[in-house]
């Protein structure tokens, strides 16, 4: 609603109560028009303050699991590249994005995804196999390490 149409409404409210109630609390219309403008005012700007949700990463990797399973795969990378900006740290959309990459056979892409999620999570063990996949020949990818214990002492 606009910001008269409110006003209008407390006006009619303030008017009705008079009629109905027998009672009038203000001395004159400039009172009664400055309570509607205030309460209006307020309102309105309660009515705006509801911002959408920022949506749960782990249902945006659901959505992009349902999107494979109907063939949209750049689809898929596409919400999956959304879910890694909104939560950075969510290595299993790395991951989810690099195993989409294999597919694609973009092997480079998919070896940065992989190291990206090692990075995040240096203990899961899969990970490294998949990057080596990626890799073509089973050796690292340049700028990382291919096991688990080098990770050890890195700071997250």
């Amino acid at each position: 609603m606009r910001l008269p149409a409110v006003a209008a409404l407390f006006a009619i409210m303030a008017l009705g109560s008079r009629l109905w109630l027998g009672a009038w609390p203000f001395d004159g219309a400039l009172e009664l028009s400055c309570v509607c403008l205030v309460a209006s005012a307020y309102f309105h700007i309660a009515g705006r303050r509801h911002v959408a949700a920022l949506p749960d990463p782990a249902a945006l990797l659901e959505e992009a699991f349902s999107l494979v399973h109907s063939g949209r795969i750049d689809a898929a990378i596409a919400l999956l590249a959304k879910a890694i900006r909104e939560s950075p740290q969510l290595w299993q959309a790395f991951q989810y994005r690099g195993e989409l990459y294999l597919v694609q056979q973009n092997f480079a892409a998919a070896a940065e995804d992989f190291s990206a999620a090692i990075r995040l999570a240096p203990e899961e063990q899969h990970l490294y196999t998949l990057r080596d996949q990626a890799s073509g020949s089973g050796g690292a990818v340049s700028g990382c390490e291919t096991t688990p214990e080098s990770h050890g002492s890195e700071e997250r």
